[in-house]
């Protein structure tokens, strides 16, 4: 150690500039760091959608997902397989490990993809979602027009606005680097319609298979190859492309009599919309035309949505658009970024200047000061440069762990600093260089400074083997941490030392004016406690019996929920609801939430959207209202009350409000967006139905429910047309026959494309609304049997069946959804939890469900959602905290070679607690994640103290003092390192109790069990310790004098400095 001070202490102008250096690099780092508002919790997924429409739940599952399920079991990496099935829509979801790159994941399922396409059913072709996360939905705008104002958008204008979304905006801002994906909502997608009137048919002798064959045989491009001529060569091309309306009409079907039949005489032509999945609706005004922006997995999140800003500013500016339209945003991350960031870096700063208040009172000199305070400068920018290194993005957990380790960052060098000032001041008169003074104070104290930074590091072990959400979630405050105090441990013995060359003179071991008014303060307090030991001993022991008692009534809590600023009022209707229906009750919906005060505006998406991987059905809506807190100075919890209050008169529909990152999140980690979901496995549809009734029953009646969603086994209405096998065959009909006329005349075919430029759009060919409007109608449309001496391909006039003479019509109620988990049938409850903790209520739902639910043979429950993921948290934390302090206490024998001192730092474990416990206990948080950070970090800081202490009064007794004087006197000269070590770290994470920002709620609680942990493990190390150190104490060996003044003493003396 001493040849390295030295050689940095010859070449210390060169180690001033490169600590400059590095200052300056953190600041150029500090802009290119990837910055978003969370961690990205989501885990490593591949989607495979596939659509069908018109198909059911159940015959998606059967014909679609099952297979596909099949294919993909045994996976490498591969572990959690879960499915969604609605109406014409398989959503299959495969969780990898963390481990597994995505694309590899997403290779090894397109290659099973490929290999099971052909066994399916034809037409169907399953598709990956895209490489998003559940953060990914960064930016969301509807098309409008200045001069749009409230009115309501008419027909035409709403496919105009979706043709120019999807031809136009779309393809732009998917090449927009790091955009994944680009959806599409609402409006009305343009298609080419032939209405085909089947009593013109019949007049005509013509069948709907003439007309299909007809449309798509003349609407084709043909290549002649190569005219070669004597100087140069012409392609060849046939054009018979459909370029309008009029060319449809003009198709020939037939020649009757030397007269030709075209389409026109047998069928309408028209302009139409695609038969709707989803809408979007606008403040409750107009329907309208929404894009969400889908950023790539691992994507900085405020870059890519400054790019596609850009971008848009660049669209709206040069009218590229046409007719005036423009690009309109209703949601965008950087609001998000920018507030979560601005959280943090306030507190950060309230934080370093409370922090470098402190020293200044502490340490008195304005030279130490700034030493030590130039640790606070430069720790955190390089700080920044590793982390910029390493890809790790800020985000308020990596920032939340840089202000928690700011009250420890000054350790290392406070202890450094202070003892090269005292050595400075004792060797004044001795003639020995400054040179030497230095590099003997920084050798002294450097072992001790590293084992102190050690023990630190390691009590934040047990955050970075968290795995899952909450790993990804506070493993970052971990790291952070941990590199942050090495940063500061290099700078402590580097860099110190050459500040303290140029800045320090030296001086004596003089206190402050404060610190001895402090000081004569405590040693009254301390020789009172002396005097009384026994009420002293039992005011401790009846602090400690008070937390015990307070603990059970704490409750659990995985992570508190976060105020993103933004509400999605999820409105839930019957699963059977037309679009139509739909969007009145939407609209009105919207009108209510848009006049609440503090909501800027509010943008629907109703079902499902353009791209296949979204899971939304026509019933569900997904609003984004997005809020004017500061305007408006409400908080977000009142205006979502509001919000509740509106909609609670809408009949017959169900409120679930969540927000739009924590929705997303839960969805895509756990297929639910709830707290808690209950999951029912088993294999009866009508069964799990039953059994989800009368847990959601349970669920209601439970305090603390809110938001109940369940997945709905019923009420999805279905017209079923069973094809009676002998009535066809009567007739001369086959199954093929009849499907044909549901598919096509009822469901509508896509025939052929129609190009517009580079534009492409479908052509459909269906009956005209008339003959397919109700039940009853499509009754009656008629079939016509194959003449056996022509065929089926001409019509023969012959006799005409209805389709009721050879099927039985009859509406059937069926399921809205069919989910699966590894290839086995459940359904989800899910629930939101407001008002208690999150344990408690789970624990009553279970003790209730094993009681009142009697579950058939097979079934069984699974309680997931954020419940899984705090037993997961605690399961861990339960085998890894015991081995850290295992860990740590190996070391404390290491260090004073006592099993008995090393019990003695241990007491102050359960006393920091006290103060947690009781903390927690009078701001009405629960113990969650973030609280055990807290205790975590109380621990380390508190084992430090005592280290401090204990190894002073020990080397005192080395010395030949009596207990009672070497216990007096270690606490008066170690009071300011030891109180200094807790001012800084209580009052850097102080800011935090008083914060209302974004992402506050997540930082509250840990600031809270630090600052009242903190208060109580002092007092135990100051007052109750000492007083108990008898008991510990092993008597000095008389053979170890010599011993001692050599070995002991430096020991003892570095480490009590180390940890101020």
């Amino acid at each position: 150690m001493a040849a390295l001070v030295r050689a940095i202490l010859k070449q210390r102008l060169l180690v001033l500039v490169m600590g400059l250096m590095l200052c300056v690099a953190g600041g150029f780092a500090v802009k290119s760091l990837s910055v978003d508002a969370f961690p990205d919790v989501t885990n490593i997924q591949v989607q495979v959608a596939t659509v069908s429409i018109g198909r059911s739940p159940e015959e998606m599952e059967r014909l679609v997902t099952v297979p596909v399920e099949i294919a993909m079991t045994g996976l490498p990496g591969l572990v959690e397989m879960r499915s969604l099935n609605r109406s014409g829509l398989s959503l299959i979801t495969l969780v990898f490990t963390d481990q597994t790159d995505v694309f590899f994941a997403r290779q090894l399922v397109m290659e099973r993809i490929i290999d099971v396409t052909p066994r399916m059913v034809p037409g169907v072709t399953p598709v990956l979602g895209p490489v998003s996360t559940g953060l990914g939905e960064v930016y969301q705008y509807t098309i409008g027009h200045p001069n749009d104002g409230n009115r309501q958008l008419t027909f035409e204008e709403l496919m105009e606005r979706r043709t120019v979304q999807d031809w136009v905006v779309r393809p732009l801002l998917r090449s927009i680097r790091g955009v994944a994906e680009v959806n599409s909502m609402g409006g009305q997608v343009k298609e080419y319609q032939v209405y085909v009137d089947p009593n013109k048919l019949r007049h005509y002798d013509l069948t709907l298979a003439q007309v299909d064959r007809a449309l798509a045989s003349n609407n084709a491009n043909a290549s002649g190859n190569i005219l070669a001529l004597r100087y140069e060569q012409y392609l060849i091309r046939g054009v018979g492309l459909i370029a309008s309306l009029e060319d449809i009409r003009n198709i020939v079907l037939r020649e009757l009599d030397g007269v030709p039949v075209y389409v026109r005489d047998v069928a309408e032509v028209v302009f139409g919309g695609e038969v709707r999945q989803g809408a979007s609706i606008k403040n409750g005004d107009t329907e309208s035309v929404a894009g969400i922006v889908m950023m790539l997995r691992g994507g900085n999140a405020k870059e890519i949505v400054g790019r596609i800003k850009e971008k848009v500013k660049e669209v709206n500016e040069k009218g590229m658009l046409p007719g005036g339209l423009q690009i309109v945003p209703f949601y965008d991350r950087t609001d998000l970024v920018d507030s979560a960031l601005n959280t943090v870096s306030t507190t950060l700063m309230e934080s370093l200047i409370l922090v470098i208040v402190v020293l200044s009172v502490f340490l008195g000199t304005v030279r130490t000061s700034f030493v030590v305070c130039f640790t606070l400068i430069i720790t955190p920018l390089v700080t920044f440069l590793v982390m910029n290194h390493y890809g790790m993005p800020a985000n308020l957990m990596s920032l939340g762990g840089l202000t928690i380790a700011l009250g420890m960052m000054v350790d290392p060098t406070v202890v450094v600093v202070e003892n090269i000032y005292q050595r400075l001041g004792e060797a004044k008169d001795t003639g020995k260089s400054k040179f030497n003074v230095i590099v003997d104070a920084v050798a002294e104290v450097g072992m001790p400074v590293i084992f102190g930074l050690i023990v630190t590091v390691l009590v934040f072990l047990p955050l970075m083997t968290l795995e899952g959400m909450e790993g990804k979630t506070f493993s970052p405050l971990a790291i952070t941490i941990s590199i942050s105090l090495f940063i500061a441990l290099l700078v402590s013995l580097l860099l110190s030392p050459v500040l303290c060359d140029y800045l320090i003179k030296g001086g004596g071991e003089q206190d402050t004016k404060i610190i001895a008014v402090m000081k004569s303060a405590y040693l009254s307090v301390f020789d009172l406690a002396m005097r009384n030991q026994k009420k002293t001993i039992m005011i401790a022991i009846s602090s400690l019996m008070l937390a015990f008692a307070i603990f059970p009534f704490l409750g659990k809590s995985f992570i508190p929920i976060m105020k993103e600023g933004a509400i999605t009022p999820v409105i839930i209707r019957a699963p059977s609801i037309s679009l139509e229906e739909a969007i009145a009750i939407e609209t009105e919906a919207m009108k209510l939430i848009a006049a609440v005060p503090g909501v800027k505006s509010v943008v629907s998406k109703l079902g499902r959207g353009d791209t296949p991987a979204d899971p939304a059905a026509q019933n569900e809506s997904d609003p984004i209202a997005d809020l004017d807190l500061k305007g408006s100075g409400r908080t977000q919890q009142e205006i979502e009350e509001d919000i509740r209050k509106a909609l609670d008169g809408l009949p017959g529909v169900n409120i679930v409000l969540s927000q739009p990152i924590a929705q997303r999140v839960d969805e895509m980690l756990t297929g639910v967006r709830s707290q808690v979901a209950i999951k029912i496995f088993g294999d009866d549809l009508e069964q799990l139905r039953k059994l989800s009734e009368q847990m959601a029953r349970i669920v209601k009646s439970t305090p603390g429910a809110r938001d109940i969603r369940i997945e709905r086994l019923s009420g999805q209405q279905e017209l079923t047309i069973d094809i009676d096998r002998r009535a066809i065959a009567r007739h001369g009909l086959n199954v093929s026959d009849v499907n044909e006329i549901i598919s096509t005349a009822i469901g509508g075919k896509f025939v052929t494309q129609v190009f517009e430029g580079e534009r492409r759009f479908n052509l459909l060919l269906r009956f005209p609304e008339g003959f397919r409007h109700d039940v009853e109608a499509i009754k009656q449309i008629l079939l016509r049997p194959a003449n056996n001496n022509i065929g089926a391909e001409v019509a023969t006039g012959g006799v005409l069946v209805p389709l009721s003479a050879v099927a039985d019509i009859h509406v059937k109620d069926g399921p809205a959804i069919v989910s699966r988990e590894f290839a086995r049938r459940r359904v989800v409850v899910g629930v939101n939890v407001h008002g208690r903790d999150l344990g408690g209520f789970v624990a009553e739902l279970q003790e209730r469900a094993a009681k009142e639910i009697k579950l058939p043979q097979g079934y069984y429950f699974v309680w997931g959602g954020q419940f899984e993921n705090m037993e997961r948290a605690m399961a861990k934390l339960s085998i890894i905290v015991p081995i850290t302090l295992a860990a740590i206490f190996f070391m404390l024998f290491m260090l004073f070679n006592s099993v008995k001192l090393a019990c003695l730092i241990y007491l102050v474990l359960p006393f920091a607690s006290v103060g947690g416990v009781v903390g927690l206990f009078i701001f009405g948080e629960y113990l969650s994640v973030p609280a055990s950070v807290g205790f975590i970090a109380v621990w380390g800081t508190s084992i430090l103290n005592g280290v401090v202490l204990i190894s002073f009064v020990k080397e005192l007794r080395e010395k030949g003092l009596s207990i009672e004087e070497s216990v007096r006197k270690a606490c008066s000269q170690r009071f300011r390192p030891v109180m200094m070590t807790a001012a800084t770290t209580v009052l850097g994470l102080a800011p935090f109790l008083t914060a209302t920002g974004l992402g506050s709620e997540i930082q509250k609680p840990l600031a809270v069990v630090v600052i009242f942990g903190l208060t109580t493990a002092t007092c135990m190390t100051m007052i109750v310790m000492p007083m108990i150190y008898r008991w510990f104490d092993t008597p000095p060996k008389k053979d170890l004098a010599d011993f001692s003044d050599t070995v002991v003493v430096p020991t003892a003396e570095v480490v009590p400095t180390k940890s101020a």
